[in-house]
């Protein structure tokens, strides 16, 4: 889908985030996973305010946007979509973060969980393709107890199965398996 808010959108994002770089090989440019995301999501929807809060999603929690500044450029309805899959800046506790997203996911609009299924698909994609046999790296560069990430992706994927009547379900769903297969060799490897 490409439309002038999309651009706006592409914009704003590639000008917000041009200094931040994602975990992994070669450490590519953030917008790749804000772009990667607004595909996946395009494949299921053709709401245009969906698409460009794919592209926004990560604004208000990784940059100095504001929700005021988002709402202004690009409406309310995008703000309560974006607003619902940001995580808390200031809750430093990974566990208690991603419960509180999960709360504001749960009491905001479905909408915003496609968003949410769109950034998950790609995030956990992302982790099997360029930590498979780098393990260990993975390791270093997210932390935390592989239990509690399985946790909060099988937290997040009963929501969408119970919320959300979309497709994009299947390919969470899909690519869930893959990521747990993952963790569980990656368990194995830690055990050796």
């Amino acid at each position: 889908m490409y439309t002038e808010k999309v651009e706006k959108a592409l914009r704003a994002a590639s000008t917000l985030h041009r200094d931040q770089v994602r975990k992994g090989p070669g450490n590519p440019p953030y917008v790749t996973h804000l772009f990667a995301a607004a595909l996946i999501v395009s494949q299921y929807t053709s709401d245009e305010d969906v698409v460009v809060s794919t592209i926004l999603h990560d604004t208000i929690e990784d940059t100095d946007y504001t929700l005021e500044e988002l709402e202004e450029d690009f409406g309310s309805r995008i703000r309560e979509i974006v607003q619902a899959v940001t995580e808390p800046k200031e809750i430093k506790d990974w566990s208690k973060r991603k419960d509180r997203y999960l709360k504001s996911l749960k009491s905001g609009p479905n909408e915003a969980l496609l968003v949410a299924a769109a950034d998950k698909i790609h995030n956990m994609l992302s982790i099997v393709r360029d930590f498979t046999g780098h393990e260990d790296k993975f390791v270093r560069e997210f932390g935390g107890s592989l239990d509690e990430r399985l946790g909060q992706y099988q937290n997040f994927g009963n929501l969408i199965n119970s919320r959300v009547k979309n497709a994009i379900v299947h390919e969470f769903n899909t690519v869930f398996m893959k990521y747990k297969q993952f963790l569980v060799e990656l368990e194995t490897l830690q055990k050796k």
